[in-house]
């Protein structure tokens, strides 16, 4: 299933459940579903790679306290035979809703202890919300039916070219709930945006053997995604890559946790906490004793896209050695305060990537004693400007900036300034083409575009 197709499967089905529930928790309840149904196919899987074949699922029970044991040892989690997603599917008119409550229940309870911190809460969202499905019992079995009925197609087994979980949730907050999500850029960083922010950092780390990458403002978790998948072409594995992630909103950590386990990353490599940034410096240590497991963890890249101008507390934070030796950026705008805790955790030969709205370049004040100290320490190594209205839910323009512990040269790239050369390149060469055909200096590709890069155009190497 393409990107276009199951576009249209979500539109269908979110126009159907608008009336029960608002769009923006639509997604809440799809992105579950969907996870829930990786991990049962996860398991069967795995199942039928040592030897159950269909006739021995339904022996599959709690009860029976050795397989238990050794289907939590390797996948992390335990999934009986009635609770499968396919069971749910089978059932048909004998389904109901209670299956899915008493699924989620057992899931809860059987999950390995060493993976706690990977699956525990992670479906709470979706438990909490079902109640809004329906008044009554067969209202909500018809409207969770729907929804598995719908899931069953979406395609979950990572060989896509594109991630499954993040395009949903960006097709649903562009087409349903860009007015709820608010500034939705915060959750989600478009594709190609990412995509430039990763290959950054991955050809920084290309010759490293075993990386670990932080992003403490996770969203749907694609920025970490897309840093692993193109730090481990270069590695040969991605299995050397340790994940830390932090998210303050907890249905989005959730979906972080989500997209990490779906992408097919060892859960042993994959850390994440639910918690404020700026409130408290982690990684690392344990919430259940903060003061005496805290540990400082430089990390090889720390990877952003945090809320844009958001409003913080400052108060008491001079001697937080996060920001001692730069500033305290003002308490209507933490966009320093997160660049700040970013640069704070990595290695000396470390890097760092994040978007920032346009304001941070020139605005004054305590931000401006930032900027200079993040200059006369030399550790802005590139600008790059990015144009208006990429971000859904907000308009205004913003950039990538490049840090670095350790660096030797800072340079600016405004992509907005390269689209206005390369549009007056067109023309020019379409002006020529028309009027002069001078292909000497201005030829066609094969495929009849013309040949441009950056603003400039190539020459045809057999003149």
């Amino acid at each position: 299933m393409n990107k276009q197709q199951l576009a249209s499967k979500i539109w269908e089905s979110a126009n159907k459940m608008r009336s029960k529930i608002e769009a923006n928790e639509y997604k809440d309840y799809i992105l579950g579903f969907i996870f829930y149904k990786f991990l049962s196919d996860k398991e069967v899987k795995y199942l039928r790679e040592n030897d159950w074949t269909e006739e021995y699922l339904p022996e599959l029970t709690e009860e029976d306290a050795e397989t238990v044991e050794s289907i939590q040892k390797n996948i992390g989690y335990f999934i009986s035979y009635d609770n499968l997603f396919s069971t749910w599917l089978a059932q048909g008119s004998d389904f109901s809703a209670s299956n899915v409550t008493d699924a989620l229940s057992a899931f809860n309870r059987n999950i390995n202890p060493t993976h706690k911190k990977v699956f525990e809460g992670i479906f709470r969202t979706l438990e909490t919300g079902l109640s809004k499905l329906g008044e009554t019992s067969g209202a909500r079995t018809k409207a969770i039916r729907d929804l598995i009925y719908l899931i069953k197609d979406i395609p979950m087994d990572g060989k896509q070219d594109y991630d499954v979980l993040g395009f949903i949730y960006e097709y649903l907050i562009s087409n349903f709930a860009a007015n709820a999500g608010k500034k939705a850029g915060e959750f989600y960083t478009p594709h190609e945006v990412s995509l430039l922010m990763s290959e950054i950092v991955a050809n920084h780390l290309k010759d490293r053997d075993d990386i670990k990458i932080f992003d403490p403002t996770s969203g749907s978790g694609s920025l970490l995604i897309n840093i692993g998948r193109s730090a481990a072409r270069y590695m040969g594995s991605g299995n050397h890559i340790k994940y830390y992630a932090q998210e303050l909103k907890e249905n989005t950590y959730n979906l972080t946790r989500m997209n990490l386990v779906m992408r097919g990353i060892l859960p042993d490599n994959i850390v994440t906490r639910n918690g404020d940034t700026l409130e408290e410096d982690w990684p690392y240590f344990e919430d259940n004793d903060p003061l005496n497991t805290y540990e400082f963890l430089p990390v090889d890249a720390v990877v952003s896209n945090p809320p844009y101008s958001q409003a913080w507390n400052p108060t008491d934070k001079e001697n937080d050695p996060r920001y001692a030796r730069y500033g305290i950026a003002p308490k209507g705008k933490a966009d320093y305060a997160f660049l700040l805790h970013d640069l704070y955790h990595l290695k000396p030969d470390g890097i760092m990537t994040i978007v920032l709205p346009h304001g941070v370049l020139f605005r004054g004040g305590e931000e401006g004693t930032i900027r200079r100290n993040l200059i006369e320490y030399n550790n802005i190594d590139t600008i790059i400007g990015l144009p208006a209205n990429i971000f859904f839910g907000t308009g205004i323009p913003t950039i990538i900036m490049v840090l670095k512990k350790t660096r030797d040269n800072t340079n600016v790239v405004d992509h907005r300034r390269l689209q206005r050369l390369r549009k007056a390149r067109q023309k020019q060469c379409s002006a020529r083409l028309r009027h002069q055909k001078d292909r000497g200096r201005c030829h066609r590709s094969r495929n009849g575009e013309q040949v441009l890069q950056a603003g400039y155009h190539r020459r045809n190497p057999e003149q």
